[in-house]
């Protein structure tokens, strides 16, 4: 078997998750996280949605994690998003982590917004 090792050139991989948590690049962030190819900041949530509309031309899909469930997000925020040109993809916040850090490692343009588990 030929193992090869992972590079993420765009941004920093979701390193783990936990309660309340995630662990990107060593640090732990507490609470909602939103991680945009220029670094990770705090989410404050479905309403704070101006910060990912002002890396719109360097993101092309937007990765929900919804927390440990998976749920609907307000209709208003996929239609302000879509209208901007970012793909929205909703699912609960593990399956987001994983996903992001597979597109991630392909050089894809992606973000990620998740609510702690």
């Amino acid at each position: 078997m030929r193992l090869n090792e992972v590079s993420y050139p765009n941004a920093k991989p979701v390193e783990g998750y936990g309660p309340g948590f995630f662990r990107i690049g060593g640090v732990v962030h507490d609470g909602a996280l939103l991680v945009l190819p220029d670094g990770e900041i705090t989410w404050g949530g479905y309403e704070d949605v101006d910060i990912i509309l002002s890396a719109k031309d360097a993101i092309d899909v937007l990765f929900v994690g919804t927390g440990a469930e998976i749920a609907h997000i307000p209709a208003s925020l996929r239609h302000t998003l879509e209208e901007a040109g970012i793909g929205v993809e909703v699912m609960n916040s593990p399956s987001a982590c994983r996903t992001y850090n597979v597109l991630l490692s392909e050089g894809r343009r992606i973000a990620l917004a998740v609510l702690p588990v």
